[in-house]
């Protein structure tokens, strides 16, 4: 789909006309929707995605295995990183701008306070209860999970559990990775299937804890099922299955484990294995993990050098990213950009002896955007030489030259999202 200045505009407008602060609350949106005659009821299987890192992948693979199957869905994911519109999957394709602006008007007229988020969220609940051939509705959620706007049904179909780790923590009293697990875990439906991703021996024992209060009748752990590598393929592996996986655009361990969780889900839902097979050469996560193969900003570059972009902003994503990059038996250079809370200090040592040379960035357009002069501080602590540059083109080509390498962009989706929007 390409980028409609309309749709951009009209974003723009929603940026000044509601609040773009967090403010956890599910008074507002269930007024909303009390007004609107409670519009999710009408939502057929709703599924939401929760967690800390890996719900992009994990839904967007779960819609992969189902469109695959014939079947239609439709999902709501977020930030979106360069067009609105590309939150709101409607079964064939994302929502119209059209579409977009009727909702809006419709929301406007509950004369209701929301913040950005929650206008959104009403936005996608509006057109996916229209939906009368959808089977399935993906729904990502935000910030934690407790007061998200998203936490909107008593019975969904199923509540996945994606890696859960320190991410936010500025949001939970105490500060401790109890209190986030205790925010999106403990706050699941006692009415629906549960899946547990991946995780750190830690976490999974205060999940467990949390979940022995939880009456759902099931409750499936990462245990069930194993994806492992074989040369340059992965075996998913269950008590049923076992299934050899091929995928030139899955690059790191932490997404295959995002896909082995949707499989695991897929196949309980009786998608078949065949089915599977066939989806996974289409499954492409944009901004995670990508080359930008085409586009002015690859013009910029000599046809030996190379363009990868990931929005990882966690340490768990840096963690996957680093470990990719030292796979790589190339010069790697890095552009980086972060929001000023993602704690970048413990972000980058992750990448300590990784790149020859860092740009940093301010993110464009972004509020809270690091300030370079501290990341620049910052990246030199971990001994990693640094440059500033002004915007995204200049910081590429600090770089380029007719040497092979791999230009790496990262720190941020929203980052990503404007180095995709100018490509």
């Amino acid at each position: 789909m390409p980028i409609s200045m309309r749709s951009q505009n009209l974003y723009k407008k929603l940026q000044k006309q509601y609040s773009r602060k967090i403010n956890l609350d599910l008074k507002r949106i269930n007024i909303a929707l009390k007004k609107l005659g409670y519009v999710q009821e009408k939502i057929k299987n709703p599924i939401n995605i929760i967690g800390s890192d890996g719900k992009y992948s994990t839904l967007k693979s779960l819609q992969y295995f189902i469109q695959e199957n014939g079947e239609k869905v439709s999902a709501y994911t977020s930030p979106h990183l360069y067009d609105v519109r590309h939150r709101f999957w409607l079964k064939d394709n994302f929502i119209s701008t059209k579409e977009l602006e009727k909702n809006i008007k419709i929301i406007d007229k509950l004369k209701v306070r929301l913040t950005l988020f929650e206008l959104l969220t009403l936005v996608y609940l509006i057109s996916a209860s229209k939906l009368k051939d959808a089977s399935y509705a993906l729904v990502e959620a935000g910030l934690l999970f407790a007061k998200d706007s998203t936490r909107v049904w008593n019975r969904p179909k199923i509540q996945i559990v994606t890696h859960i780790n320190k991410q936010h923590l500025e949001w939970v009293k105490p500060k401790s990775l109890k209190a986030i697990c205790q925010q999106k875990v403990g706050y699941l439906s006692k009415k629906t299937t549960i899946y547990i991703g991946k995780q750190e021996p830690q976490t999974l024992k205060i999940i467990k804890n949390l979940l022995k209060k939880n009456p759902s009748k099931k409750i499936i752990y990462g245990s069930s099922w194993t994806i492992k590598r074989f040369g340059n393929k992965r075996i998913f592996s269950d008590n049923k299955n076992k299934i050899v996986l091929n995928s030139k655009n899955i690059l790191s361990d932490g997404i295959w484990n995002n896909v082995g969780l949707a499989i695991k889900i897929a196949l309980d839902l009786n998608i078949p294995r065949k089915t599977i097979l066939r989806a996974m050469p289409k499954i492409n996560f944009e901004g995670r993990l990508q080359y930008v193969r085409s586009g002015k900003l690859k013009k910029l570059l000599y046809p030996q050098e190379e363009l990868l972009v990931d929005g990882c902003h966690s340490e768990t994503s840096a963690k996957n990213l680093a470990s990719y990059l030292k796979t790589l038996n190339k010069d790697i250079y890095g552009i980086w950009g972060m929001q000023s809370h993602k704690q970048p200090e413990f972000f980058i040592r992750h990448f300590k002896k990784i790149f020859k040379k860092i740009v940093v960035i301010k993110i464009p357009d972004e509020p809270n955007t690091c300030n370079t002069q501290e990341l620049k501080k910052i990246a030199n602590q971990q001994d990693i030489e640094c440059y500033i540059a002004s915007d995204i083109k200049s910081a590429i080509k600090k770089f380029s030259s007719k040497k092979e390498k791999v230009i790496t962009c990262f720190g941020s989706l929203y980052l990503v999202g404007k180095i995709l929007s100018l490509n």
